[in-house]
């Protein structure tokens, strides 16, 4: 093979690599960047996203709130629609659903006659009596302990503040999906203190909590969506009298 031909070679090689080494730098330049049209809490530090999300969610009127806490080694499933005005939504415990609804102070629950006559004693009670309350919004009177056990899931801000905590040092998790939103995620201890998924589509938003510990996982939707709350008809209405039976 002649010179001229070897130079042919070593030049075309050396333009090959130094076209790849530009193709190379062209597509790292090109990747995607997570945070493109996000609203950008995606590259703020872990404590700032945290500070923001929590501003977002006392800012909101209305959430939807849904999933199982786990406190005292009781397990409750929630669905519930808050409201700085009141809520509405469900509640099961030991397989047990029971519905409330909170219009200002006026606190309701609503639930079959099997919820009642557990409720007596804890293992069954006067069956006449739940059988009058079945299907009933049965008033609880504010003086009642069962007021303030029942209406702890109707608060917006006190449930919020309960729980969007993490424990331990925080720090950021990448970028995640929940329901179709971009998300980016923070973790208290490396998740051990529980993980939060944050809204990178308009406002901060919670969408998704695992509470530390295994106490629950819950998600949050329908931010700032109207609730519907209207007291209940008088016919559909039961004044207890006296003190709630609760389990």
């Amino acid at each position: 093979m002649s010179a001229i031909s070897l130079g042919r070679i070593r030049r075309t090689a050396r333009t090959g690599a130094v076209c790849a080494l530009v193709l190379t730098g062209l597509l790292a330049g090109c990747a995607e960047d997570p945070d493109a049209g996000t609203n950008g809490v995606g590259k703020l530090p872990a404590e700032q996203i945290q500070r923001r999300t929590r501003a977002a969610a006392e800012a909101a009127d209305t959430v939807r709130l849904a999933g199982d806490v786990v406190t005292n080694g009781r397990t409750y499933r929630l669905d519930m629609r808050l409201s700085a005005e009141g809520a509405s939504g469900s509640v099961t415990s030991k397989g047990v659903a029971f519905g409330l609804l909170r219009v200002g102070e006026h606190l309701y629950v609503k639930a079959d006659a099997g919820f009642w006559s557990h409720a007596e004693d804890g293992k069954g009670g006067d069956t006449d009596a739940a059988g009058k309350l079945d299907g009933k919004y049965v008033k609880v009177p504010q003086g009642d302990p069962a007021y303030k056990k029942f209406s702890g899931f109707t608060e917006k801000d006190v449930l919020l503040d309960g729980l969007l905590t993490l424990h331990g040092s925080l720090a950021t998790d990448g970028h995640h999906e929940q329901s179709g939103t971009r998300t980016i995620r923070v973790t208290g201890d490396k998740g051990s203190g529980g993980t939060l998924d944050v809204s990178l589509e308009g406002k901060p938003y919670p969408l998704r909590l695992e509470r530390a510990g295994d106490a629950g996982t819950l998600t949050f939707s329908s931010w700032g969506a109207a609730v519907a709350l209207e007291e209940p008809k008088e016919s559909e209405t039961v004044d207890y009298g006296k003190q709630l039976p609760t389990s």
